[in-house]
């Protein structure tokens, strides 16, 4: 999983228990949007329960990013049709790392990955 660019997607794929999240992280300027807040990339994230291959369309969670310097970021999940969404600031070049805390159907579960913004 690589990212070389602002405008290229990042893409990384996770399971735990039940679970695969299949996350994403682009910019927003490359979706012609513009967060109020002055955020530059969502992280997006679908859930998918791995024995059904069915996507949950009901989650709750937060992601929460720590910068280079350990500065650290959280946003709440936003659900857009069952892809669930976040957007941060990634300014600095570097490694973020990325952990997403969501409860799907009562369950916890967490996922941790790095992000390299060059």
């Amino acid at each position: 999983m690589e990212h070389t660019s602002p405008t290229d997607t990042f893409k990384h794929t996770a399971a735990v228990k039940n679970i695969r999240a299949e996350f994403q992280i682009m910019s927003l300027a490359s979706m012609n949007m513009k967060d109020p807040n002055g955020a530059t990339q969502p992280v997006r994230v679908k859930l998918v329960h791995d024995s059904m291959n069915h996507p949950s369309q009901d989650a709750t969670g937060q992601i929460k990013v720590i910068e280079p310097d350990g500065k650290e970021q959280i946003n709440t999940l936003k659900n857009y049709n069952g892809i669930f969404a976040a957007n941060f600031s990634f300014e600095k070049t570097g490694k973020y790392g990325v952990i997403c805390m969501v409860k799907v159907d009562g369950e916890k579960h967490a996922f941790k990955f790095w992000y390299h913004n060059e």
